[in-house]
């Protein structure tokens, strides 16, 4: 689900009425991938590149299909990013340069760091017949965005529930609970369910920005309307926000300090500069052992678009 096929440049009450100078929302755009999966990519955009490292974003399905013509993207590169999948319904398998194969159930992570350089691929089942996920990427901090790459599986991620919803913690400490996922940034995730309707105050780091993703349903973010067609931004300086969630309803949660530095987000790489963008995309298309390969994989690797003139910085 990671293969970014865009060829655009992102370089990276009365409290109600006073607290919405901090709130901000855009619509999602969609797109098709694969064997018919609509997605729905939240970041990058133009009204928001960014929340914190948090660098990009889709949401894919709930889509359904015939046994055999699940989603299948054969290989291609990543450099100076994490790839962060929360898989919701479905599975998927897993396959990447390093010899890594894990197949990815509901409620589990898997956590892939790029670094200087690697592969992977994302395969249905034969048998699978539905998908429906989460796919995020996190910029890496620049004194480790050359880092080694790696592979982690998150097969259990703490639960909390607290005021009528469930919190599952992905990444951050939420409430009572510490997520596991190793990242290099401080950031949040969570997804946030409930059976019932539900309002509930949430308390918030004022160093952080936030954004609100629906996964399933819809809810209100201090007032603003969340459907699976907008996303919900809280700029940094909010202590809490009041949210409502509607019966059977599912809500990402996202946040982080503003990172660092701009970065270059184009195709399937995070860099710095203009230069390691193009150096990496020749060195995949020549086989270069810096990105290794799949022998796993029955099929062919995917091609590099053209490499743009102009590439405007994400932060």
């Amino acid at each position: 689900m990671s293969n970014n096929n865009e060829t655009e440049i992102f370089n990276s009450d009365d409290c109600i009425k006073y607290v919405n100078q901090f709130v901000t929302e855009f619509p999602l755009r969609r797109a098709e991938i694969g064997q018919g999966t609509v997605i729905k990519r939240a970041l990058p955009s133009k009204h928001k590149r960014m929340i914190g490292a948090w660098c990009f974003l889709d949401h894919a399905g709930p889509a359904h299909f015939p046994q055999g013509d699940g989603l299948d993207i054969g290989p291609h590169p990543h450099i100076g990013l994490q790839t962060f999948t929360w898989m919701i319904e479905g599975t998927m398998m897993h396959y990447d340069s390093l010899g890594n194969q894990q197949l990815l159930r509901p409620r589990q992570v898997n956590l892939m760091t790029a670094g200087y350089g690697i592969s992977h691929a994302e395969v249905a089942p034969e048998t699978e017949t539905h998908i429906h996920a989460a796919q995020l990427w996190i910029a890496l901090p620049d004194d480790l965005i050359n880092m080694a790459p790696a592979f982690e599986h998150y097969p259990e991620l703490p639960v909390v529930t607290d005021q009528g919803i469930e919190f599952t913690v992905l990444v951050g400490k939420f409430l009572t609970a510490q997520s596991p996922v190793k990242v290099h940034s401080e950031l949040l995730g969570v997804d946030l369910y409930s059976a019932d309707s539900t309002r509930a105050v949430l308390l918030l780091n004022p160093k952080f920005e936030y954004g609100f993703l629906a996964l399933e349903g819809t809810a209100s973010i201090n007032g603003h309307e969340l459907t699976d067609d907008n996303m919900v931004i809280l700029e940094p300086g909010l202590e809490q926000v009041q949210v409502e969630i509607h019966a059977g309803s599912r809500i990402l949660l996202l946040g982080g300090e503003p990172f660092e530095t701009p970065i270059l987000l184009w195709w399937n790489l995070v860099g710095r500069d203009m230069e390691e963008l193009k150096v990496a995309r020749e060195q995949w298309m020549m086989g270069h052992e810096r990105f290794g390969s799949i022998p796993e994989y029955d099929g062919p690797r995917l091609e590099a678009p053209a490499f743009p003139e102009r590439m405007r910085a994400s932060k």
